[in-house]
């Protein structure tokens, strides 16, 4: 145990019988009781989380149901490509796009689940670790404290806190870690790393940029979803910050974790890259600081953007915002009806510009195609 990431850290074992009390007798329990397994009796439910004892024991009996519920009920498919890729006594820095603000790392772990590996730690945002519930479950479930925003020399402190932090689970602990290419989810379709955080995962190890990311094994992860997570409100969302900074709603982020679990997500498929290995990052080795964040943030751009699975509603939605007939092929006149449907839901909204709101919302599932075709030469 090392008290120095107490702040940020998941729960150890020895705190998940406290933090399964708090769970089984809060208010919420009835009503996640009867969506993770429905018809059992509440009671049964209530002592078998009270006799979880271990982090794996949560995951095992709690977040692999939560998981075959999503899957069950909102996708007709899930595809995994990459696993044979790793090294079963290895660990790993995931760097995933992200599309939705839970599945996107957990339905990955109840991948691993499934196929016998440990699952990783998993960043999650200070915005929604809040006191309660929620950060009881996150931190059961191996994740851990991110603080984001703030002052310049708060932000540099915790961000060289993280690096530590990341290099510490990897290299001491023994576990993986899944973090997001970026801050916040990518509203637009657009899944573009931030060198930030390469900037980031360097501090800990300032003295060779090589080995500093070398040794942490990247794995870039790229996942897609036929329908995406939370379209109609990322649209919103996009469409209300053109002109001004948009101030998220109390509760708003809960919403969002809500709609993504219960909307239909058709086929969803993640896909584990190659690992940037020394000789990839080698050829970076006689650029600036600041250009080499750069071009490895593009090198797993690339990565993620090769494997990144294209659908039926991304040539759709490309064909309609630019008026043309291009991908006509890659579609069927039904499912050309059904995203028609689906976007007509833009009309419940009462904007100023019905017309950028829906080309925002075409962006979201067109952009993928531009982006894809870019990185393919």
């Amino acid at each position: 145990m090392n008290n120095e990431f107490d702040d940020i850290r998941p729960y150890y074992d020895d705190e998940i019988p406290e933090a399964m009390q708090r769970i089984a007798y809060s208010e919420a329990f009835p009503l996640l009781s009867s969506w993770i397994f429905p018809g059992q009796d509440l009671e049964k439910v209530r002592q078998r989380v009270l006799s979880f004892k271990t982090t794996r024991a949560f995951q095992l009996g709690i977040m692999v149901p939560v998981n075959e519920q999503v899957v069950k009920r909102s996708i007709t498919e899930l595809s995994f490509h990459g696993f044979e890729k790793l090294s079963p006594d290895k660990q790993y820095l995931f760097v995933s796009n992200h599309r939705d603000i839970m599945l996107d790392a957990s339905l990955l772990q109840y991948l691993f689940a499934e196929r016998g590996r440990d699952t990783t730690e998993i960043t999650f945002g200070a915005n929604l670790m809040t006191p309660g519930l929620v950060t009881d479950i996150g931190k059961s479930n191996k994740m851990f404290r991110v603080e984001r925003g703030g002052r310049l020399k708060d932000f540099y402190m915790s961000s060289r806190h993280l690096s530590d932090y990341i290099r510490y689970t990897i290299g001491k602990k023994g576990q993986s870690v899944w973090i997001a290419q970026r801050n916040g989810r990518t509203k637009d379709g657009n899944d573009h790393t931030d060198q930030g955080i390469i900037k980031m995962f360097c501090m800990s190890r300032p003295e060779d940029k090589i080995e500093a990311l070398s040794s942490l094994h990247i794995v870039p992860v790229s996942i897609s979803y036929e329908w995406e997570s939370c379209d109609i409100l990322k649209a919103i969302e996009c469409y209300g910050s053109r002109s001004e900074r948009y101030i998220k709603k109390p509760g708003e982020d809960l919403t969002s974790i809500l709609t993504g679990i219960v909307q239909r997500k058709g086929r969803v498929d993640i896909s584990l890259c190659d690992e940037l290995t020394e000789a990839d990052l080698r050829q970076f080795d006689s650029t600036t600081n600041n250009e080499y964040h750069r071009l490895v943030a593009r090198l797993i751009d690339r990565r993620i953007l090769r494997a990144y699975q294209l659908r039926p509603n991304n040539y759709i939605a490309h064909d309609l915002r630019h008026g043309q007939t291009r991908y006509r092929d890659c579609y069927t006149e039904v499912e050309r009806d059904a995203f028609l449907r689906h976007m007509n839901r833009l009309n419940e909204y009462d904007v100023d510009e019905p017309d950028v709101l829906k080309d925002i919302f075409l962006g979201i599932y067109s952009n993928p195609v531009d982006n894809k075709n870019d990185f393919s030469v």
